[in-house]
């Protein structure tokens, strides 16, 4: 990457893992959170795929007007300080509190048992994942992936989670997975109709499940068990990553529209800044584009959604 562009004056470099090759944003949850926080506040960002951690060893970071921030919640605050952004702003103070139980839960606690599953015992699909080129790009995988097996096996070890067995691990993930299904129930986001910081955290996590352990027990569970789950991964999804797409997309979340429309699609934006405000038609027009909404406004993955009626209405055009 050309070094002028982390000299631009008010923009957010976003630091993260390079993209995986199976059409999934991140293998990290924390870089997907982030990434997809900056898009739910429509913050224009620069993606910076370098590898490089942060001062504190942590992945992802930002650098803005050569502030160097580590952590998401660190970050998160910085953004709302500089730039005046806050998605909990309709949050009362027992809201919030219940936002960052939830919160701590997923990143403490159920990330754990994801992690486990990801990068010791479902590693060799994960390997397929990683995006390495080169003539010795198989080779540089196999070692990643076993240090990072290595690594987080001795994390979950000092963390204390890691000193159970595997079926111990996997019940306590149930749990918080079976938690998170009870909170949200049949609202649009964790705490009610409106977005909010916890869905980044929330999705970012539970998108691993969904698209990236295939075959594995968390991922059975949220397609079977807690659907709403992953419904609930499906609207965020299609609303916050339009030009995200899965070879393997289940029908059961789609639309008849949307169905068809994702048929043709283009790779995600790996470069260049990214805002959903600025989207413009062959013109040259701005435009907004809502991906997901049905031809009264409301989204096609609302829990509150007559499809009866929406079939109806597609029935007579």
């Amino acid at each position: 990457r050309k070094e002028q562009e982390l000299d631009s004056k008010d923009a957010i470099i976003l630091h993260q893992f390079s993209r995986p090759t199976n059409g999934v944003p991140s293998l990290s949850p924390f870089c997907l959170k982030m990434e997809t926080y900056l898009r739910m506040a429509d913050l224009p960002y620069q993606n910076y795929f370098d590898g490089k951690l942060s001062p504190q060893g942590k992945m992802p970071w930002i650098e803005y007007n050569h502030k160097k921030v580590s952590g998401t919640e660190f970050i998160i605050d910085f953004l709302e300080e500089k730039l005046g952004v806050n998605l909990n702003k309709h949050l009362g103070p027992h809201e919030r509190a219940v936002s960052r139980a939830i919160t701590k839960m997923v990143e403490e606690h159920l990330y754990w048992t994801l992690a486990y599953c990801q990068w010791v015992e479902n590693l060799h699909e994960t390997r397929k994942m990683v995006s390495l080129f080169g003539p010795f790009s198989d080779l540089l995988k196999w070692i990643l992936c076993h240090l990072t097996k290595g690594i987080v096996k001795r994390e979950m070890y000092g963390h204390g989670i890691g000193r159970f067995s595997e079926e111990e691990m996997y019940t306590l993930m149930e749990k918080d997975m079976r938690t998170l299904a009870r909170l949200l129930g049949d609202k649009k986001y964790i705490m009610g109709p409106k977005v909010s910081t916890v869905d980044a955290t929330v999705f970012g996590h539970l998108a691993q499940a969904m698209w990236t352990l295939p075959g594995t027990r968390p991922e059975r569970l949220i397609k079977g068990e807690l659907i709403n789950l992953a419904m609930y991964c499906e609207r965020i999804r299609r609303k916050f990553w339009p030009e995200w797409h899965h070879d393997d997309d289940n029908t059961l979340y789609e639309s008849e529209e949307s169905s068809e429309a994702s048929k043709t699609y283009s790779p995600l934006q790996d470069f260049s800044f990214y805002s959903r405000t600025e989207t413009f038609d062959e013109e040259g027009n701005s435009i907004s584009q809502t991906p997901d909404t049905d031809y009264t406004g409301h989204s096609l993955f609302d829990s509150d959604v007559d499809m009866d009626e929406y079939r109806d209405h597609e029935q007579c055009k």
